[in-house]
């Protein structure tokens, strides 16, 4: 594929973002523009254009390279609806920035934009990017469709897509499209006519979508290949033409990680939502976490990169001198706050285990658990002039905290850097649901939260656990959600916050929802499918509000537990173990 550069004086490239501009490097759409910049390449943008006005972009200068499009941080379905398919009243943070206002945001927003740039610009080559064009590269299954649809390059008609984290990628492409050559590099996918002769073919579209089974040996293949190391170019047909996905690009060094951090950005504009954004650090990326559920591992991969501890320190130092700095930084943080290094040495001469995750169902005896580079880093933060307090909200995986042998890092983490609140995400507590979503059993939590207690008794701290939970998960049942609400009862706890499942565009967990099976297995598995039901779930694990009452007594009585009714909703203190199931249900 070779595209003709445009003549004229006119910005290299016009990009398009669904979230409102804020030039800080935690939102993908200021990177790319930066990195551009700083390889000689100029970028118009425009942030959230009139989407609904098909001549929006009429009368601009066409740019001379490419347009570039990307919904933002955030899908733009998940941007717009909650997980009960309801519009949302205002964009979740993760949409970020000033603004962002459902309405703002098209649905499906990386076709919406691409259209506008063809009608604009006819023959303008454009490159879609960012989570929602990575998450739907291949044929997926969308929630708010119920149905399989295609890759979002074919029904976008966009040119390339770039899935990942795209500075390197797009570095490559933009050489290549100024020099007129061919444009191939990792990280990317195209449409061709011929099936490549060194490709992996995954199953066609027709197939996937007609076919449970077929979609679910699609997905794994997608996932097992899914490795900078060791990934293979992978093509799946579309009627009569094929998509071919190079393999993933690697991760960037900590020096290349450093250099984009620190280009110029002015992380501005800042508004209510973004403020504490502002004053935080991103130390990494990538997460070997690997949860069913979430994207990360399907988008910044399973391989962590990490900055270096003098480029964060200058950047903490350009923050105590910013305008509105009180002396707090309110992150360190990152996908997981506490991966500071890869998993273990074989995973950067191999790629990461295609059939074996780093810490579950056990954690594996190669992995790194070491805790030392990250509590440095902290230590020499918080030493910083005119810093008060280093603080860590990002989540943590306390169960890798757990592995690290010295027990530094935790104490240090209750004695200087959580502020009243320590978010952990134990997602559940049936050890076969914990098994699906591919997290570790429940009594790692438990240990965690004694160890936890302990540290800030002996530190003379009252500091509290904010447990993340999900409601519905695939394999989750009613008598599930009794069981988890009995047990958060029994520990105490009234989660504020529950999320209930939301099948997200290329996660394994969606696959399970969608086709029944667990894709590593093969084995059935039961997904709770109707909005009832799913209500039902959520409602049990906020039991003690008053208006879950009426779903929670209608839970209660389906799975059978009558007898818990008192226990939940009537005041009951709980003593020792739960009333024992009745007999006969």
């Amino acid at each position: 594929m070779v595209f003709q550069a445009a003549p004229g004086k006119t910005a290299d490239f016009l990009l398009i973002t669904g979230d409102a501009w804020v030039d800080h490097p935690a939102f993908g759409a200021a990177v790319i523009a930066r990195v551009l910049e700083a390889e000689g390449f100029t970028t118009a943008y425009i942030a959230q254009p009139d989407w609904k006005d098909a001549s929006s972009l009429s009368g601009l200068p066409r740019p001379r390279l490419a347009g570039l499009v990307t919904s933002g941080n955030l899908d733009s379905m998940v941007a717009n609806y909650t997980a009960a398919r309801r519009q949302r009243n205002a964009a979740p943070n993760g949409g970020c920035g000033r603004g962002t206002g459902v309405g703002r945001k098209p649905d499906r927003a990386c076709i919406v934009y691409t259209g506008l740039l063809k009608a604009a610009f006819p023959g303008l080559p454009v490159i879609l990017g960012g989570l929602e064009a990575s998450l739907r590269r291949f044929a997926h299954y969308d929630y708010w469709d119920d149905r399989v649809r295609r890759s979002i390059l074919v029904d976008s008609g966009a040119d390339i897509l770039v899935y990942g984290m795209g500075e390197r990628t797009i570095r490559e492409l933009a050489r290549q499209m100024d020099k007129g050559e061919e444009l191939y590099t990792r990280g990317i996918c195209f449409l061709t006519d011929k099936t490549p002769s060194n490709a992996v073919v995954l199953p066609s579209f027709e197939q996937v979508s007609k076919d449970k089974r077929t979609y679910a040996k699609a997905t794994m293949l997608e996932y097992r290949e899914h490795d900078p190391i060791r990934g293979r170019t992978l093509c799946q047909s579309h009627s009569n033409r094929f998509l071919v996905c190079t393999p993933p690009a690697m991760p960037l060094s900590a020096a290349e990680l450093d250099a984009v951090a620190e280009l110029p950005f002015t992380r501005l504009p800042v508004s209510k939502e973004t403020e504490e954004i502002q004053f935080s650090l991103i130390h990494n990326r990538g997460c070997f976490g690997g949860c069913n559920f979430c994207s990360l591992a399907f988008h910044q991969g399973r391989i962590i990169s990490s900055r270096s501890h003098a480029s964060l320190l200058r950047e903490a130092e350009k923050l105590t001198q910013m305008p509105g700095f009180k002396g707090y930084i309110h992150d360190v943080g990152g996908p997981t706050a506490n991966f500071r290094h890869p998993a273990c040495k074989k995973q950067m001469k191999s790629g990461s285990c295609p059939d074996r995750h780093c810490l579950t169902p056990k954690p594996c005896p190669n992995l790194d658990a070491s805790h030392a580079d990250y509590l440095i880093l902290l230590q020499k933060l918080r030493a910083l002039p005119g810093v008060k307090k280093v603080f860590v909200r990002s989540g943590i995986r306390y169960d890798y905290l757990m592995l690290d042998k010295s027990g530094h890092c935790m104490e240090e983490l209750v004695k200087h850097h959580i502020s009243g609140q320590l978010k952990v995400a134990p997602e559940h507590c049936r050890d076969h649901v914990l098994d699906l979503m591919n997290k570790p059993r429940f009594a790692a939590y438990r240990a965690f939260c004694k160890k936890y207690e302990a540290l800030n008794s002996k530190a003379g701290k009252k500091q509290f656990l904010v447990p993340y939970l999900i409601s519905s998960h695939p394999g989750s049942r009613l008598e599930d959600a009794v069981e988890l609400a009995l047990t958060l009862k029994r520990m105490g706890r009234r989660p504020e916050q529950v999320q209930d499942f939301y099948p997200t565009p290329g996660t394994i967990s969606t696959c399970m929802y969608h086709t029944g099976l667990d894709p590593r297995t093969m084995k059935p598995v039961y997904a709770a499918k109707t909005p009832h039901e799913k209500a039902m779930q959520r409602a049990l694990l906020q039991w003690f509000l008053p208006q879950n009452r009426k779903l929670v007594l209608e839970g209660l009585r389906q799975a059978g537990r009558e007898d818990l009714i008192p226990v939940l909703l009537g005041g009951v203190r709980m003593k020792g173990k739960p009333p024992a199931k009745r007999r006969g249900r």
